[in-house]
């Protein structure tokens, strides 16, 4: 079977039976929530949309995927298709492998994005083991029939419980829940903001850089094309006195940092990454993202002498 088919099938099957991306537990999308007292639900949510949860997982399977010889790798795809509806077998042995730095670096940032509205005044519930799946690869793969199910599931859950205004984490999450989900089923009526903007219009409080640091941007092509989230990360750097060097691609005309093409197109995904961190630090040696997949891909791609950090970790 074609590996690209492949990946479709899977991503088919699991939002359908398991409401997610990856056939992961569903404590382990919850588990970076423990011990914050987060209110369970309420008319403002936080919504994670499970995507800083699953990219240590993630980096996880391709490290396992790279293990494995290219002739065992269709026979073990074709056991997986047959297995995955009935077992979840799909990531056996994949959690085991994840890193622990990469787990807490990832719900760190879900961590300290909580902190952040906190010291703003901004108290949001959040939905626990009912939040579910953003949907955004159903969506640009072109899974139509998966991604309306989808869509439908979304709705009756925010309005089941009582949902009005959502605190989005990701560029992904808020195209899909802000622009995509209104045309695609009638009722998406939610007020959407991205945690980015909502701390501008608080006046971001309580934030700080480390001590002179010189960054670069790099902008969510989401969030920068679709959604107009430009200034905002930028307002938020500079109030944390951070200084800020810009790509000669940024903005409305940011470069790719190779995703959502990695499920699919991994080498391509992989070069488009590399070409970008060239162009970044030509500027700086720390790159500032505002995305997970952004930065699961520039910190893939990156070399010694220079990092990736989330934003939210930055400020």
């Amino acid at each position: 079977m074609n590996q690209k088919i492949a990946v479709l099938t899977l991503l088919s099957q699991n939002i359908q039976k398991r409401k997610s991306a990856l056939p992961l537990p569903g404590f382990i999308h919850t588990r970076w929530a423990k011990g914050l007292g987060l209110k369970r639900g309420g008319e403002t949510i936080l919504y994670t949309g499970q995507m800083y949860q699953i990219v240590p997982y993630l980096l996880a399977l391709q490290r396992r995927q790279r293990g494995i010889p290219s002739r065992f790798s269709e026979k073990l795809i074709r056991i997986i298709l047959l297995i995955n509806p009935v077992i979840n077998v799909s990531f056996l042995g994949t959690i085991g492998a994840v890193k622990r730095e990469e787990r807490d670096y990832y719900f760190g940032v879900l961590k300290k994005i909580v902190a952040h509205l906190r010291q703003n005044g901004i108290e949001p519930g959040y939905l626990y083991e009912k939040e579910l799946y953003a949907g955004t690869l159903a969506h640009d793969l072109g899974l139509e029939r998966v991604f309306k199910e989808h869509t439908r599931r979304l709705l009756e859950t925010f309005k089941k419980d009582g949902v009005k205004t959502i605190i989005t984490v990701d560029p992904h999450s808020t195209d899909m829940l802000k622009r995509v989900y209104p045309k695609a089923v009638k009722g998406f009526d939610f007020e959407v903001k991205s945690y980015l903007e909502l701390l501008v219009e608080k006046g971001a409080k309580g934030l700080k850089a480390k001590k002179d640091e010189e960054v670069v941007i790099h902008d969510s092509c989401v969030y920068a094309r679709y959604l107009d989230v430009i200034e905002a990360p930028r307002r938020l750097l500079k109030r944390a006195g951070a200084r800020i060097r810009e790509p000669r691609f940024s903005g409305e005309i940011t470069h790719c940092c190779g995703g959502p093409a990695e499920s699919i197109f991994p080498e391509k995904a992989r070069e488009v990454a590399k070409n970008r961190v060239d162009e970044l630090t030509k500027e700086a040696k720390t790159i500032v993202t505002m995305c997970p997949i952004c930065h699961l891909n520039l910190k893939e791609a990156c070399g010694s002498g220079a990092r990736v950090e989330d934003l939210a970790l930055c400020v």
